[in-house]
């Protein structure tokens, strides 16, 4: 064997011991590239896992700030009144909430400046609503209110409609009495027949005239005043006589004949009073009645008997 030169061999291990120093060099590196990537990887996996935790966080508060808005929807949905402004103003809130849902959802959850803007909102909704609320509470119980002293008010006029009635009556009663007790009346309603002597008889055939007599009685509540008393006389057929002065009266609306009259001064003291009644040609046997009258009374009758 050929012996190695000792510069060669010198030279040889040199040459060795630096590719070794290369080599371990090159597999430190090696290692330190592969430490440097797995670390790399385990930050990149926290990034994500923290990254997905975050997204399913946000995806979690859109939710629940969806399933908010909708709550208030139905809530709105749900709220009425009887007040044609306040139901206006409803509207205009349900739009506006209605496309706050529509908006929400066509928004990325990772978008937290829409979210804020969103919640606040809902808030600003919230309050609207709450104020709806005390409007619409406060104007029931107005309303209710009103409704209570209508039905008092009502009650209050029908009782006084009814005291008034009441009153009426009582009035109309008064005026009734008080206009049958100043109507005047009379008394002692009686015929008698004279004969041309002017003497009393009861002899038809000596007849030459009747005479009746009565008295008006004191009644201080009758009108003061000429009165005009009115006598009917009847023969026994039941024919009205006619003593020629043509007598008529109102009485129950209707005109009546009368066969005569006198007029008194009546001042509400008794009065008495005799109407003859005359130019009769002739009297005939039997019952002669006689009726007394003014135009607002009856004052009495009377009857007489010829032989």
């Amino acid at each position: 064997m050929e012996k190695e030169d000792p510069l060669e061999r010198l030279e040889r291990l040199e040459r060795e011991k630096q590719e070794k120093r290369n080599s371990g060099g090159l597999r430190s590196t090696m290692f330190v590239l592969i430490g440097v990537a797995a670390v790399l990887a385990v930050l990149l996996a926290v990034v994500w896992i923290q990254k997905s935790s975050l997204i399913r966080d946000l995806n979690v508060e859109k939710q629940d700030l969806t399933e908010q808005i909708q709550e208030l929807q139905l809530d709105y949905e749900n709220l009425s009144s009887d007040y044609d402004s306040i139901n206006c103003q409803l509207d205009s809130s349900r739009e506006e909430i209605s496309q706050l849902v529509e908006r929400i959802k066509k928004t990325d959850a990772t978008n937290r400046a829409k979210m804020r803007q969103y919640e606040k909102e809902l808030g600003t909704l919230r309050s609207i609503m709450r104020g709806y609320i005390v409007q619409i509470d406060s104007l029931n119980n107005l309303n209710h209110q009103l409704t209570l002293q209508a039905a008092a008010a009502k009650k209050e006029a029908a009782e006084s409609r009814r005291q008034n009635e009441k009153l009426t009556a009582q009035v109309d009663n008064l005026s009734n009495k008080v206009a049958a007790g100043s109507v005047i009346k009379a008394r002692g309603v009686k015929v008698e027949a004279y004969n041309a002597s002017d003497k009393v008889t009861d002899r038809s055939s000596r007849v030459v005239r009747l005479l009746v007599n009565m008295s008006l009685v004191e009644n201080d509540l009758a009108k003061k005043g000429p009165v005009r008393v009115f006598v009917i006389v009847t023969d026994p057929s039941g024919n009205v006589l006619d003593d020629g002065t043509g007598a008529t009266f109102l009485y129950g609306g209707q005109t009546v004949g009368a066969t005569a009259s006198r007029e008194v001064d009546y001042e509400g003291s008794e009065v008495e009073l005799s109407i003859y009644v005359n130019n009769i040609p002739s009297f005939t046997k039997g019952v002669y009645r006689v009726e007394a009258y003014t135009s607002q009374s009856r004052l009495g009758e009377a009857e007489l008997l010829l032989r």
